[in-house]
């Protein structure tokens, strides 16, 4: 169930796109929700659950989660966090598609149908949007129809595939915990990102901090 509701996620985000072709503020509000979401879901839920665990070096790995999603933002360009920056419109440039790729793939590691379903949400609820800037720029850009459908069904199929294999081979399973807390690193990245750039210029947007007030409120009665 967590496998097709990954692949979901990305779907819902495409169709959005399609149908409601929503403009760039909107995509910033669902940007700022989910940004809030993420960040106080990875607080009240994974945080806590990664050190009652009572592991060594956890503290490390979360770390360590912050330093590679800070070298991805490198190559992806925030394309994680909701931007996407090139100087050719006409195509997706080939190392920012992989980045986002190895993005989804890692979010969908810890993720099992027993376990971790805040972390599933979590990453539903940030995909949704993201997948909305891409297939923005997709629409928007020259790339033909059918290219386009495939970096969407590839980037779709990344956090499926990392749950699956996840869920089965062993070292990962060994190791979850430790994964996990890498996890919450890219999360804590990412998320505070998208909730201090939600204010333009050192402007106060009354909307956006709206949506950051729900997805905090909506985070914290799950």
């Amino acid at each position: 169930m967590s496998v097709l509701i990954l692949f979901l996620s990305v779907i819902i985000g495409a169709a959005i796109v399609l149908i409601l072709k929503p403009n760039q503020k909107i995509t910033q509000i669902l940007l700022s929700f989910s940004g809030a979401y993420l960040l106080a879901i990875t607080v009240t839920h994974l945080l806590p659950e990664v050190f009652q665990t009572n592991q060594k070096n956890i503290s490390f790995f979360i770390i360590l989660g912050l330093l590679i999603q800070l070298i991805m933002d490198y190559f992806s360009k925030g394309a994680e966090h909701g931007h996407i920056h090139t100087h050719n419109h006409k195509q997706l440039p080939t190392v920012l598609f992989i980045s986002l790729c190895v993005h989804a793939f890692m979010e969908g590691i810890p993720i099992n149908d027993h376990e971790h379903q805040e972390l599933l949400w979590a990453i539903v609820v940030h995909k949704i949007p993201i997948t909305i800037v891409l297939g923005s720029f997709l629409l928007h850009s020259k790339v033909s129809i059918l290219k386009s459908l495939s970096i969407l069904l590839v980037f779709a199929l990344m956090s499926p595939l990392g749950s699956y294999i996840g869920s089965n081979i062993t070292f990962l399973l060994t190791y979850n915990t430790e994964i996990t807390a890498i996890i919450i690193g890219v999360f804590l990245h990412i998320s505070t990102i998208i909730i201090f750039e939600s204010s333009e210029n050192h402007k106060f947007n009354m909307v956006k901090f709206m949506a950051i007030l729900i997805g905090f409120g909506v985070a914290f009665l799950m």
